[in-house]
């Protein structure tokens, strides 16, 4: 549920809903009481006690009508009765329980009053109607005494020595009933129990669907700040709330995925170092061998000193080629490598790079082949340097791992529908299987495959993927321990004939 919506039923539930309930509760209460207010005074019709400003007047009517109808009947069989004083404090108790009083007139004077405010009483008694016994009864009427109000029944008659005489039923309107009282209570309480629930829901349902999130959501916070990336921040909500907990969860795991990425680039970079240092070292120790044997005199012959000098020059080649491949790992890791792809005849070309690299091959006495099975004409678009790098950086993990008398690498070109495939063997020691998916990462290593005392700063291989993906294509290994190992990369070609075809299709 959104936050909007959420709010809207918050409104409803502290507004609109109480009210709507209150309503129901003091119609109910109040139809209720009726019934009870109907059957306790002998009413043979049900009062309406709702509302009561309203509805006062005719409470107090009903109340008195049995007791109006008896005096009615006594007046016109026993008028005499209405002088006999034991005889009214008998009617005047019984109105006193439907509370009103009785107020008997005979000629001008009042000669019973039931009231016991005798004040009150006798400002009323100067307000009443004469005796007019053609008028028709009163059932009642309105009396103002101060800020009283008073509901009067008159009843006119004659007494036995044929003098006029009223007979009054008072009752004070202001003065509720207690079944009205305890009505009034009981919907006050209702009101405010209604109220205490709802704001008590309203409350459980804001924690558990607002602020408890947003207490998770501080605690998350808290732990990040401290460093803490090791938990879940698990809140089920669809609201916006919930979509920002969702989206502090994902930074989370990103920042998670940062630190170990930062982590595991610190370990690469502390074991580049060592190779590095180990590669470097290697080479620098045998020139200032060779060298220290030129200067005392060990390579007395011209032969001898020829190898010294040539053996100097190929560890300096190897220094300059780790210093190369140096350069070019920290440009994959700014992605600045610099391609220039043109046209290149894979026949030619290859056949160079075999020449080139056989002489290096030679003078360390490994037989290298050559194997073209592609078409003379046939073209890829390709960087020619990198793609040198790519042969150089295979045959020289090749070459490392040489463990046969006779070292074989043989260099095979295929023809493979719309690619060449190039693939490069070896008569190494060769590569498990479960470490052969990962020799193309960056500073693996696996004991039956690299060995760290061979040297290698460990992303020759790496380099060669990057490149061959660059060139849009596909490179993979197969290998058998004890047997050896095949490196093959794919290229796809560049057909001119298709594209001019494509041109004048468009042209047309």
């Amino acid at each position: 549920m959104k936050l909007k919506t959420r709010l809207a039923v918050t409104f409803l539930i502290i507004t609109v809903v109480p009210m709507a309930l209150i309503f129901l509760s003091v119609v109910w209460l109040s139809s209720y009481q009726a019934k009870t207010f109907s059957k306790e005074y002998g009413l043979t019709e049900q009062v309406d006690l709702f509302p009561l400003g309203s509805n006062s007047m005719q409470i107090f009517n009903r109340l008195t009508e049995r007791a109006q109808s008896d005096i009615r009947e006594m007046l016109n069989q026993e008028p005499e009765k209405y002088e006999e004083p034991g005889y009214l404090d008998a009617v005047n108790a019984e109105l006193n329980k439907h509370y009103a009083y009785l107020i008997v007139r005979k000629g001008d004077q009042i000669i019973y009053c039931g009231d016991e405010d005798d004040t009150a009483s006798e400002a009323l008694c100067r307000q009443l109607l004469e005796f007019d016994p053609m008028q028709d009864e009163l059932e009642g009427g309105i009396y103002l005494d101060g800020e009283s109000q008073h509901l009067i029944k008159q009843m006119d008659f004659t007494f036995p020595d044929n003098q006029g005489g009223s007979a009054f039923i008072v009752s004070n309107v202001d003065e509720l009933v207690p079944e009205m009282k305890s009505m009034m209570w009981e919907i006050v309480l209702l009101g405010i129990s209604i109220l205490m629930i709802a704001g008590i829901m309203m409350t459980i349902w804001v924690y558990s669907s607002i602020l408890s999130p947003l207490n998770k959501l501080q605690e998350a916070t808290k732990k990040i700040r401290d460093g803490n990336l090791e938990f879940t921040l698990d809140v089920e909500a669809d609201d916006e709330i919930g979509q920002l907990c969702q989206d502090f969860e994902e930074m989370r795991l990103r920042l998670k995925e940062n630190a170990e990425e930062k982590l595991q680039y610190d370990r690469e970079n502390k074991e580049l170092i060592s190779n590095i240092s180990h590669d470097l070292k290697t080479p620098i120790t045998a020139i200032k061998g060779y060298v220290e044997g030129i200067l005392d005199g060990v390579a007395s012959s011209p032969e001898r000193l020829d190898k010294y000098i040539r053996t100097i020059y190929n560890k300096a080649n190897d220094m300059d080629r780790l210093i190369d491949e140096l350069t070019f790992y920290s440009k994959i890791d700014t992605n600045k490598i610099p391609y220039t792809f043109s046209k290149i005849n894979v026949s030619r070309y290859f056949k160079d790079c075999v020449e080139e690299v056989g002489l290096d091959m030679e003078a360390r006495g490994i037989e290298l082949g050559y194997f073209n099975y592609v078409d003379d004409d046939v073209v890829v678009i390709a960087d020619a340097e990198q793609m040198k790098r790519v042969i150089n950086n295979i045959i020289s993990n090749s070459v490392k791992y040489l463990d046969k008398k006779k070292g074989i690498i043989n260099i095979r070109i295929k023809d493979v529908g719309d690619f060449i495939q190039v693939g490069i063997e070896d008569n190494g020691k060769g590569i498990a299987a479960k470490d052969l998916p990962n020799i193309f990462d960056r500073f693996y290593r696996a004991d039956s495959s690299r060995n760290s005392s061979q040297g290698g700063s460990g992303i020759g291989l790496s380099i060669v993927r990057k490149i061959i993906e660059d060139h849009g294509g596909r490179i993979w290994a197969t290998s058998k321990l004890g047997i050896g190992t095949e490196i093959h990369f794919v290229l796809r070609k560049y057909q001119e004939v298709i594209q001019d075809e494509q041109n004048t299709d468009r042209r047309g």
